[in-house]
């Protein structure tokens, strides 16, 4: 069974539904000829849905509240705090789609690149909320490609005492080779992604893909 096949069948593997409207954002920020103003705008309406998908995975419990009219109605009500973690600096991007759901939640922040000595994933700077052991994780990331810094980044979270099933991988576009990675080396762990693409190339690039998603959102391409 290839990786794709593995990561699609997985468990804990969730894409947003495949909808026309979502196919149809996806294809515009996939689009190179797609200008700055119109990818940001179009990925931030992914980013939300995601996000709200995200929230989906949250445990609840019940709560029962009086309408106006008097009358009890039994819902519900998320169970525990949540905090999101934006690996920088692609991560950033999402932070405010999460803030347009949940309004004062804390976001930290963590740096991780490449050693080019080891070629193994770095941890350059970390900040945490103080009682981040104590709340559920978004942690966010546009694109997983091998899945180096998102486990790297795990590993930062977990060593900050959060649990493995506390933390949530919300991304846009992921590779079967990085999910299929971070779903072996962390059993807890869940993934929600727009689309699964097809593979990575010789240079670690996402095939189909839609190129460096940092540099497009933030204006940075050339």
């Amino acid at each position: 069974m290839s990786a794709y096949e593995k990561v699609s069948q997985h468990s804990r593997f969730h894409l947003l539904p495949q909808t026309n409207q979502l196919k149809g954002l996806m294809t515009i920020i996939r689009d190179k000829k797609t200008k700055r103003g119109d990818f940001v705008f179009y990925s931030d309406r992914v980013i939300r849905l995601l996000v709200e998908e995200g929230l989906n995975y949250l445990p609840v419990v019940e709560k029962t509240v009086t309408t106006p009219m008097d009358v009890p109605f039994k819902g519900v009500a998320f169970e525990g705090r949540i905090c999101g973690v934006s690996i920088m600096r692609a991560g950033e991007s999402m932070e405010q789609g999460l803030r347009d759901v949940c309004t004062s939640v804390r976001i930290g922040k963590v740096l991780i690149q490449r050693d080019e000595r080891t070629a193994q994933p770095k941890l350059y700077y970390s900040k945490l909320p103080n009682d981040i052991a104590d709340r559920w994780v978004l942690l966010l990331d546009p694109m997983l490609a091998t899945g180096g810094s998102a486990i790297k980044c795990v590993e930062v979270l977990q060593e900050a005492g959060v649990k493995e099933d506390r933390i949530l991988f919300i991304n846009l576009i992921c590779a079967p080779e990085g999910a299929l990675a971070m779903l072996e080396r962390f059993p807890k762990l869940q993934i929600i992604s727009a689309e699964l693409d097809e593979s990575i190339d010789e240079q670690k690039f996402i095939l189909p893909g839609l190129g460096d998603f940092g540099d497009r959102y933030f204006g940075t391409d050339e």
